[in-house]
């Protein structure tokens, strides 16, 4: 009886608001031919009439916008009609699974798509996540990279040192910098309510005793001894030597505690900063410091930064910069792994399989093709190749190389928002 009496209410608090969207479409409409003829009477223009609207279609979007039920159903509609020959599965609500065909030369790829609705799925949260809570240095398959953060859906994420795990590239998890870019690759922003997509680059600087020195990179390989470069308790217990005529330098709350050209312990509670003497010295003067870290371009408010490259779609157009971004060595056909945005805001995880006769995967410039077709307005392309592993709902639904996936050190993840 509850339940019925539940619905019952639903269904009359919706037939309320249907009846205030026409009350307000009215008003508008009422409210525009009453001062269209006003303004033109008093600047003396002759013949202005009230322009035609779609009642109609003001009403579609604001219901839209409203109503749960009309955004479901009209997403539902899109989806079907952006993949009309696909097998199309509900995730949960405002999460699609797509598994499509597609033709290259007569020869078959087989792709996987999530797309997501990020206003239907409103008790979902998108982030990156690493392997390990603790360090960097860690691989795992993402199966339990998924379930270890309760995820729904995941898509293995940036370029990684196999070695050792670390990503390699822009890496921000709720406003914390796990590690900086190299090359000035591309990576995406995801805001609270939208995305961007820039090539990035670190905007950090140390200030103390007076000075302003420039950091060069954050939990990342040595490039140049010149570089400045800081390695925060994510890196590991030791940071590495420093660089012949370097120093590193350890920092506890904000206080220079030591100073040694051999590997120094990273504190919990800081960081220690490697680079050259002749720069750095000029810090132990009061032993003050103050670590500041932005990027260029200064994405205000951004919860998340997860890298990859090259460019895929840029403003709703092709565009792939792989010599740019250093990354001719994965040209070719292969599998692939790339996430975009839509001019609806809807999220899209994409997963290519590759190297097989069933299918043989895509060269850059076909996923750049395919990300426009289904309506991103930008994306970018991430790790591939053997990394290329998608998870949906408790298990691996492409065919990666090596069953179940080589074990990761980096994912991008769609799961239960912890503030529901």
């Amino acid at each position: 009886m509850d339940t019925l009496i539940y619905r019952a209410e639903n269904y009359e608090l919706r037939k309320l608001a249907e009846v205030a969207v026409n009350i307000s479409v009215i008003g508008v409409l009422v409210l525009c031919q009453v001062l269209l003829p006003i303004h033109a009477s008093s600047n003396k223009i002759a013949q202005v009439t009230a322009p035609d609207f779609d009642t109609g279609q003001i009403k579609y979007k604001i219901l839209n916008e409203i109503s749960p039920e009309v955004r479901q159903r009209n997403f539902d509609n899109l989806i079907r009609q952006k993949y009309p020959k696909a097998a199309i599965a509900d995730v949960t609500s405002g999460v699609k699974h797509i598994k499509l065909t597609k033709y290259y030369s007569g020869r078959p790829v087989r792709i996987n798509v999530v797309e997501v609705d990020m206003k239907l799925a409103k008790d979902l949260e998108l982030t990156p996540a690493l392997s390990s809570d603790s360090t960097l240095k860690s691989r795992r398959t993402i199966t339990t990279i998924a379930k270890n953060n309760n995820a729904i859906v995941a898509l293995n994420g940036t370029y990684f040192k196999p070695q050792t795990g670390v990503p390699l590239g822009t890496l921000m998890i709720n406003q914390k910098m796990y590690t900086g870019p190299i090359y000035d690759r591309v990576a995406m922003g995801i805001f609270e309510n939208s995305f961007d997509i820039a090539r990035i680059q670190l905007n950090a600087t140390l200030k103390g005793s007076g000075k302003t020195i420039a950091v060069n990179n954050i939990n990342q390989p040595r490039m140049l001894s010149t570089h400045v470069i800081v390695y925060t308790p994510e890196w590991g217990k030791y940071s590495p030597a420093a660089p012949k005529y370097g120093v590193g330098l350890q920092v506890i709350d904000n206080k220079i505690t030591k100073a040694s050209a051999n590997a120094v312990e990273i504190p919990q509670n800081g960081y220690v900063i490697s680079g050259p003497k002749s720069i750095l010295y000029a810090l132990l003067d009061k032993k003050d410091v103050e670590l500041s870290i932005k990027t260029n371009p200064d994405w205000d408010g951004v919860k998340h930064i997860i890298s990859g490259g090259p460019y895929l779609v840029k403003n709703g157009e092709v565009f792939v910069d792989m010599t740019a971004q250093r990354l001719q060595a994965i040209g070719g056909r292969n599998p692939r792994s790339a996430i975009g945005y839509t001019k609806e805001n809807n999220f899209i995880f994409v997963a290519v399989d590759g190297r097989e006769g069933s299918s043989i995967g895509m060269t850059l410039m076909e996923l750049a093709n395919f990300m426009q077709s289904i309506g991103c307005v930008g994306a970018i392309n991430l790790d591939g190749g053997g990394s290329t592993v998608m998870y949906v709902n408790g298990r691996v639904v492409n065919k990666p190389q090596q069953t179940g996936g080589i074990p990761l050190s980096n994912a991008i993840i769609l799961s239960k928002s912890n503030q529901s």
